[in-house]
């Protein structure tokens, strides 16, 4: 029986004002520069986060990647920003929704733009994903205990084939 009150279930509008932004920036990205205020886990969620994002004029999301194993959508709210994905450029606005199942394709947010660019941000939260940086040759692994960035380059990419056993 699960045992948290029902107020633990809500995230109330002020509730959500009230939380501090929790401030990201790319390691990768050195024009990386979000804000996310975490809505998912403020009710317990586990399996999946949903956050609320903003970008400021001038800035980007995260860096170009791609997902192998979670996906991920974002919905724009306010401002406006561009989408690349694959290789072409959308304007996105508000009720603009976007979505990447995976194996995605690569996709990346920007705000050349004078105003804030908010949208909620979600997706699955699995025990390890790993992401690909292709403009960068790097890949990270990310694990419930830590980022690996790794040279693609360095990887070595081997078939199921190669771990049966040979008579």
């Amino acid at each position: 029986m699960n045992d948290k009150s029902p107020d633990s279930y809500l995230a109330t509008a002020a509730q959500i004002r009230a939380e501090p932004e929790a401030p990201i920036a790319h390691p990768l990205n050195p024009k990386s520069e979000v804000y996310l205020r975490r809505l998912s886990a403020k009710v317990g969620l586990n399996r999946e986060q949903v956050c609320l994002s903003r970008i400021p004029p001038g800035k980007e999301s995260f860096i170009y990647h791609a997902h192998k194993s979670d996906e991920e959508w974002l919905y724009i709210l306010s401002g406006r920003g561009r989408a690349e994905i694959g290789d072409k450029v959308f304007e996105v606005g508000p009720g603009d929704f976007m979505g990447f199942p995976t194996p995605s394709i690569g996709h990346h947010l920007t705000n050349p733009y004078g105003e804030d660019l908010v949208y909620l941000m979600g997706g699955e939260r699995s025990r390890a994903e790993i992401a690909e940086f292709p403009t960068v040759g790097k890949m990270a692994i990310f694990s419930s205990d830590a980022i690996y960035l790794v040279d693609t380059d360095k990887a070595r990419r081997i078939s199921f084939e190669d771990f049966i056993k040979k008579a």
